[in-house]
């Protein structure tokens, strides 16, 4: 479908769920490992290049992914920040076919108060939110599950956080059929 404003949202007729992440965490590298199609989202090098509302329509499901921009990036101009960040807080609100948004923390780093800035919006929002771990693949297995511990300890007293994170690995394909579940565990026809 590809990106949009605020006036041109698509009709809630679709579950929806959002990527939300810092720059250069690897959203468009998961969606598209996700989707199993390279070019699906367009990964760059270049931290903050979401600058809009993305939305893929997945072919023969009920199912839309919305890329949301990317936060945190401190070369960006304030008001382009400030602009991301109005769109953002705006597209949350209301959206009732919204299902959850999945916050990419880099496992290498781990929640930094930028992350927790963003858990505030989701937490005023009502918005369900489930951490996803990336770039996994770039640290030792016991890092990995003490970042998911920390990560759940952090996240315990937050109203609108699901009480699960996945670890991911966007080039090894790790951890993407565990996403995928939790996803599907989303849709209408899962419950019946």
């Amino acid at each position: 479908m590809g990106a949009v404003d605020l006036d041109h949202l698509p009709p809630p007729d679709r579950t929806e769920v959002a990527f939300a992440g810092r720059s250069n965490v690897g959203k468009s590298s998961l969606i598209n490992g996700l989707t199993n199609q390279t070019g699906l989202a367009r990964a760059s090098g270049e931290p903050g290049r979401t600058r809009e509302l993305n939305f893929f329509n997945l072919e023969g499901s009920n199912l839309r992914l919305v890329d949301l921009p990317g936060y945190g990036f401190a070369k960006a101009p304030k008001d382009v920040v400030e602009k991301w960040t109005r769109l953002t807080r705006a597209f949350l609100r209301g959206r009732v076919n919204l299902k959850r948004v999945y916050l990419l923390i880099d496992s290498r780093h781990g929640l930094k108060p930028v992350d927790n800035a963003i858990m505030d919006v989701f937490d005023e929002a009502a918005v369900s939110y489930q951490i996803v771990l990336t770039k996994c693949d770039k640290i030792k297995p016991p890092q990995v599950a003490r970042t998911i511990e920390e990560t759940l300890a952090a996240i315990r007293k937050r109203p609108a956080a699901f009480p699960r994170a996945v670890a991911t690995s966007s080039s090894k394909h790790q951890g993407l059929d565990d996403l995928r579940a939790e996803i599907a565990a989303l849709l209408p026809d899962a419950a019946g």
